[in-house]
């Protein structure tokens, strides 16, 4: 959107601009999912979708997030009518404000403490942390040389052992 001619849009405020682009609940859960949970194709994001996506919307979202350069689509080679969704280098750069986003919700929302866990632990790891998840994502998603140091599988520790405390009766 960066080349289009500032008249056909709103306005050229960078923050709207970005609203525009990222401003649906939908588009970010899709993100969301695709950046924490690593899922590639449609009945993966469908079928793990935590807020229940309906089919239409998350095809709409996936045709709109490839239009507008946050991720691409490719025929997977192992089965002809199945699509891989791949998150591009523009999208990677959200890791960011989606680890500012899980904080806000942490802090200010009555989130499930076990969804938070991977919040919590971007939060805390810190800027080193979100770096290295993005060499992850670009790893995966982008070909890149494998990182040292795999984030997603932290992120899944953490989860987990948030789920197994949750699991437990609390006492007093």
């Amino acid at each position: 959107m960066q080349g289009d001619d500032i008249m056909e849009q709103r306005s050229g405020c960078p923050i709207n601009l970005a609203v525009e682009v990222l401003g649906d609940r939908w588009s970010l859960v899709v993100l969301r999912d695709m950046m924490f949970g690593n899922f590639r194709t449609y009945g993966e994001l469908h079928g793990n979708s935590l807020e229940g996506i309906a089919t239409n919307i998350l095809a709409n979202r996936l045709k709109r997030l490839v239009e507008e350069g946050l991720i691409t689509a490719s025929a997977d080679a192992t089965h002809k009518q199945r699509i891989i969704y791949s998150l591009t280098d523009k999208a990677i750069a959200l890791v960011p404000i989606m680890v500012q986003l899980g904080a806000w919700g942490t802090r200010f929302l009555p989130v499930a403490p076990e969804l938070a866990a991977r919040a919590v632990a971007l939060e805390h790891g810190g800027p080193q942390m979100w770096s290295d998840f993005m060499d992850e994502l670009r790893h995966l998603h982008l070909g890149a040389p494998p990182p040292a140091r795999s984030v997603l599988a932290e992120l899944d520790a953490a989860f987990r052992q948030a789920e197994q405390t949750a699991g437990r009766p609390t006492s007093g």
